[in-house]
């Protein structure tokens, strides 16, 4: 086995009547299994970040639709697609920015109206399989944009990267960082400067341990510090994932990406986005359109249950920023290499076969 298939994680999988996923929470400490068996665990689950990433989130509410539809008695067609939005929409309100989820739930939508003259229980198998083919899909898109992307990443690149993009973030391999892990593949020997990324810390907690166990050469670095590596000559290239891209490019990110953004436009540095195409958002024209979700205050004012902070100190905790269109040096799709301009050329990516 080589090592990129050894050193890939399967965050979450399929158990025959229920899902189990890592409990992203606990890394890199342990590792420990939840098993998921009803919509409800798994809405906490994803508003909790146990799973997390935009394609991973996309794929969990898959199986969550299933296990929400699993135990409905039989009853009319109209009386089932009416609890089927029912657990849609409850669903999308568990995390807004990431659109994957709401693409897994629209797909699983459509199906179930081509299939509004069938028996009910074949309906409800034919979703299982359907979920079951978005991870297997996510599993070959991800493998696919690494293997793209590896292309543009040049011998001896010290590359950059924020958030956690990796198998624990998608079905298997990740997206910025199946970039990464490919390249590695390919002998390019490669370093990685991983931004801890405040205030949940997923590159200090989730990339460096995915790094460490692809025995990829990496160094964590204060998310603060970027600029300082950008302007001594130690950043050749940043790649990041992204959880929302609109029409025109503008692109939703972890935030502190956009901080990247305007660092590497004024250094000269590429600025790549790894996107597969679940993660475009054809519907809407730009970036001031995504919903840009908010979380607890206390993701800032304590670290591990340690407060920080003074009590009852006032926060604002957006979760994710927008970066610019102009900013975006390419796109690294499974359909390939996107370049300026974006409306034009993000839009011919759904008109292909």
């Amino acid at each position: 086995m080589s090592r990129e298939k050894s050193s890939a994680v399967q965050s979450i999988e399929w158990r025959e009547d229920h899902v189990r996923i890592i409990d992203q929470t606990y890394l890199p400490g342990r590792t420990i299994y939840a098993d998921i068996y009803d919509v409800g665990q798994m809405w906490d689950a994803i508003r909790k970040l146990k799973v997390r990433g935009a394609p991973a989130i996309g794929i969990a509410a898959a199986y969550a639709f299933y296990l929400g539809i699993r135990d409905m008695e039989e009853q009319s067609y109209a009386g089932f697609r009416i609890e089927a939005e029912r657990i849609g929409q409850y669903l999308a309100s568990s995390r807004p920015t990431a659109v994957n989820l709401q693409w897994a739930v629209d797909r699983i939508l459509n199906t179930i109206h081509a299939l509004k003259d069938k028996p009910l229980a074949e309906i409800k198998q034919r979703i299982l399989n359907l979920a079951v083919t978005i991870h297997e899909e996510d599993k070959r898109i991800c493998k696919c944009i690494g293997e793209l992307g590896q292309e543009l990443i040049p011998k001896g690149a010290k590359i950059l990267t924020h958030c956690n993009t990796g198998s624990l973030a998608t079905g298997m391999y990740g997206t910025a960082l199946s970039v990464i892990y490919h390249a590695h593949e390919a002998g390019k020997k490669i370093h990685v400067w991983v931004d801890e990324t405040r205030p949940l810390l997923q590159g200090a907690r989730l990339t460096a341990w995915e790094l460490q166990r692809a025995e990829i050469p990496m160094k964590l670095v204060i998310d603060s510090a970027s600029g300082h590596l950008m302007k001594t000559g130690q950043v050749d290239l940043v790649i990041v994932g992204t959880d929302r891209v609109a029409a025109n490019g503008d692109t939703a990110n972890k935030i502190g990406t956009y901080n990247l953004a305007v660092l590497c436009k004024h250094h000269g540095i590429p600025f790549y986005i790894a996107a597969p195409l679940s993660s475009i958002d054809i519907s809407l024209p730009h970036g001031d359109d995504i919903p840009i979700e908010e979380r607890d205050s206390a993701e800032i004012t304590h670290i591990g249950g340690t407060q920080l902070a003074p009590a009852k100190t006032d926060t604002f905790n957006p979760a994710f920023d927008v970066s610019p269109n102009e900013l975006i040096t390419a796109f690294i799709t499974e359909k390939g290499i996107v370049k300026p301009p974006y409306t034009e050329n993000l839009a011919a990516l759904f008109s292909r076969d």
